[in-house]
């Protein structure tokens, strides 16, 4: 593959980072100074007079020129909302303190620090790509970090992570898989961030696996207003002299729909190369912006990590939003942010539950989620169980327990379930050459 950067710095194992860790929690006193630095507390979301109420945060980036995931927060806000008006867990309310990571190394750890500063049970159903900036005040401090987007390989590694989904691992060993036996050149459109360094490996292990060759590896900016000559690179890639039919992969974040209205101009003489892409960079919400059944996803395979959002299994998640979001249009049920969240919030109600009577802290959270406690999540997720080595460990992923997916085609313009069930992509990425 041409061109492919890789940053060995990403996939060190997080043993190799104590002095820093230990530097960074003593630095954990400084918290945030004012709304203004991006931090807060949700509003309605905290507990009332008794037994203290247990304290957790969310991030996210919000109102920047990147990828933004405003809803995640705002979610964890009508999640508190709901719980607590049915009592809490275990007769205690939960304090949900909020944070914009801004897309910004600084911005997260200046979150992270306040975590531990506040001496937060768990941060629960976030996003941040600046894992080396929030994961060493976490350690320092024992906080566990459960439901992370998956944006991230430190998600995978780190012994405090406890994602509830592959992230972008499982997507896109899956979309490889699903596409290499239908099309012809793969262009795989990706950020050109430390992040997006990671993902090209991922996709051609599912397309090596279904004997195809690996994809066109090309780079993007992640916060461009428009993607000209992008389009024409990926256009010119996936064709052949003889057939103009290959696939092209963008999987640029909030980016993905701004990049498709450059492509959609841009491939009017390539009638018949196909797209296909992740969740997370396209939802249904994108797909009708995109012109539905005359948009540029007609006809593509999209993986996600949880079933299609009109299934019944997220009837309950709706029914929270419904009731107490109060017309909040940052959330879409839709959005896999705000799905994630809410399994999260579901991983940390059965943690602390496992507890009883006793002392809710980071530590003893930690312990019942170390401990083998197996949480359902009502068929959203297979049953989740963190280990101290998962099925991965071997290629570096010792953190990650789901490796199932979903996979979903447009159809009609409407995003519906191509393949009934989820796949298992343990196999897959066991094959990955990651380095």
């Amino acid at each position: 593959m041409t061109g492919r950067r890789r940053i060995s710095s990403t996939l060190l194992p997080m043993s190799t980072r104590p002095g820093r860790a230990t530097a960074l929690a003593v630095g954990a006193l400084v918290a945030c100074a004012s709304l203004t630095a991006g931090c807060g507390v949700v509003p309605g979301a905290t507990g009332g007079s008794g037994v203290d109420p247990i304290k957790v945060m969310t991030w996210a980036p919000q109102e920047t020129d990147a990828t933004n995931k405003p809803g995640m927060p705002a979610f964890a806000q009508a999640y508190a909302r709901w719980i607590n008006d049915q009592g809490g867990i275990n007769g205690r309310k939960i304090t949900v303190l909020t944070c914009n990571d801004r897309n910004d190394s600084v911005a997260a750890a200046r979150c992270a620090r306040r975590a531990v500063k506040e001496e937060v049970v768990a941060v629960v159903g976030s996003y941040s790509q600046h894992s080396d900036s929030f994961f060493p005040p976490l350690e320092g401090a024992g906080i566990p970090y459960i439901g992370g987007y998956g944006v991230t390989t430190d998600e995978f590694t780190s012994p405090l992570s406890y994602p509830v989904n592959g992230g972008a691992p499982t997507l896109l060993a899956g979309l490889g898989k699903a596409l290499a036996p239908s099309c012809g050149p793969v262009t795989f459109v990706r950020p050109d961030t430390i992040a997006g360094d990671e993902l090209p490996v991922l996709l051609d292990s599912g397309l090596t696996a279904g004997g195809h060759p690996a994809a066109e590896d090309l780079r993007a900016p992640e916060d461009a207003t428009q993607y000209s000559e992008q389009s024409e690179r990926a256009l010119q890639s996936s064709t052949t002299d003889t057939a103009k039919k290959g696939c092209v992969v963008p999987a640029i974040g909030d980016r993905t729909g701004t990049f498709m209205d450059s492509f959609r101009r841009a491939r009017e003489d390539y009638p018949q190369v196909r797209t296909g892409t992740v969740l997370g960079s396209v939802d249904q919400t994108v797909i009708d912006a995109s012109g539905g059944q005359s948009g540029p996803y007609e006809g593509s395979y999209i993986t996600g990590w949880y079933p299609v959002e009109t299934d019944a299994r997220w009837d309950a998640m709706k029914k929270v939003i419904s009731e107490k979001a109060f017309g909040d249009n940052r959330i879409d049920p839709a959005d896999a942010g705000v799905q994630t969240t809410w399994i999260a919030y579901t991983v940390l109600k059965a943690a602390v539950e496992s507890l009883g009577d006793g002392e809710v802290s980071a530590d003893s959270v930690r312990r019942a989620l170390d401990n083998g406690l197996e949480v359902d999540t009502d068929g959203l997720t297979p049953s989740l169980r963190w280990e101290f080595q998962a099925r991965l460990a071997s290629v570096g992923f010792p953190r990650l327990v789901n490796t199932e997916v979903t996979l979903q085609v447009v159809r009609s313009g409407r995003l519906v379930s191509a393949k009934k069930g989820f796949t298992d992509v343990t196999a897959t990425l066991k094959d990955a050459k990651l380095s």
